[in-house]
């Protein structure tokens, strides 16, 4: 009776053996679960490209300032360049009218007051024009300050 009873126990034992075999070979089988979520995967790629995105426009942003500044550059040294030319011209009829005026003294006068005031008034329209310009660089390259009133007239 008690060879039956161990040999009932053993065909339970022996049954429930494969059974187990059987029931963790499937487990064994599949895949294990992922360890990191596949959404989060998507928002680094996507975080990846909308990096790339804003440098590609950074870039594009400051070639555009530097080409901007790069010409105002040019208009006002071109300005200065032909402000000191005329200076200089003004300067050397002032002084050559001033000799050749000491003889008749007044119809030369009026003709040295015509000729220097009128360059006179260039070198001015010009150092205006180079002024602006250089307002113009200063401004795109300024940051402002922490703290400072934007235009609307909050703080930044």
């Amino acid at each position: 009776m008690l060879d039956k009873e161990q040999d009932s126990g053993d065909t339970r034992g022996s049954a429930s053996a494969p059974d187990a075999a059987a029931e963790s070979a499937p487990k064994a089988a599949s895949p294990p679960p992922p360890v990191y979520d596949e959404s989060i995967v998507e928002e680094i790629g996507a975080l990846i490209d909308d990096a790339k995105l804003y440098a590609t426009a950074e870039l594009a942003f400051q070639k555009t300032r530097a080409s901007l500044a790069g010409k105002s550059v040019g208009i006002a040294l071109g300005a200065v360049i032909l402000a000191i030319i005329l200076l200089h011209i003004a300067l050397i009829s002032m002084a050559v009218g001033f000799v050749i005026a000491l003889e008749p003294l007044v119809t030369i006068w009026g003709a040295i007051a015509i000729v220097a005031g009128v360059m006179l008034l260039g070198v001015g329209a010009l150092g205006y024009v180079a002024a602006s310009k250089g307002r113009l660089i200063a401004e795109m390259f300024a940051s402002p300050a922490i703290g400072e009133a934007s235009d609307d007239g909050e703080e930044a």
